[in-house]
């Protein structure tokens, strides 16, 4: 059996989703799992609390794993079985609209170039804002280049913000997405509806 096949039988018999297999140097087999996501129904709220992967979840998968890999013969010598991490990559369509709304970093394939509008540099290629769908039921990133307000900084109820620009693109346009790594150290505060 094929790596890849032994792999997503074991991890999706134990209740995850396989999210990436990557083989590095020195024999190092690493496996990245989640848990399953299913839109939510549009008669039902989408949960408060969501939850994640955790080390017993992870050892889990590693222990069948070693079996697994065992009786077939793969060959390595270290197995790091983990979550996506708060920098999750977004690769299929089913995370775009899981995690739409959530603010992303967007690397382009190619820089935006004639598509350029207003104060856009035409040579940019990295774009960091909001998932959002767009009206033509593509995707698009919303964001502001305002520079951030830093703590204790007073910011003055007069000054006008800075315009909302927004960016179309297709998932073949893109080199990476990646969720943004945003950290609150004052705890997780509830997600408004």
């Amino acid at each position: 059996m094929a790596l890849q096949q032994i792999v997503e039988e074991t991890v999706t018999g134990l209740g995850y989703d396989l999210v990436e297999i990557e083989r590095s140097g020195g024999g190092l087999l690493r496996i990245t799992i989640d848990l399953p996501w299913t839109p939510p129904a549009e008669d039902q709220p989408q949960p408060l609390v969501e939850q994640f992967i955790t080390v017993e979840d992870c050892e889990k998968v590693t222990r069948q794993l070693q079996f697994a890999l065992e009786v077939d013969g793969v060959d390595y010598h270290r197995l790091e079985v983990s979550s996506p991490g708060i920098d999750r990559l977004l690769r299929h369509e089913q995370d775009f609209i899981r995690f739409q709304g959530e603010v992303v970093d967007l690397t382009l394939k190619e820089a935006i170039g004639a598509a350029a509008t207003g104060s856009v540099n035409a040579n940019r290629k990295k774009f960091r804002g909001t998932l959002e769908r767009a009206e033509d039921g593509g995707w698009q990133i919303v964001w502001s280049d305002a520079p951030p307000v830093k703590p204790g900084q007073r910011v003055s109820k007069k000054r006008e913000p800075a315009p909302l620009q927004a960016m179309g693109f297709t998932l073949d346009e893109l080199r990476e997405a990646r969720l943004a790594p945003i950290v609150n150290f004052k705890g997780r505060a509830a997600k408004p509806v």
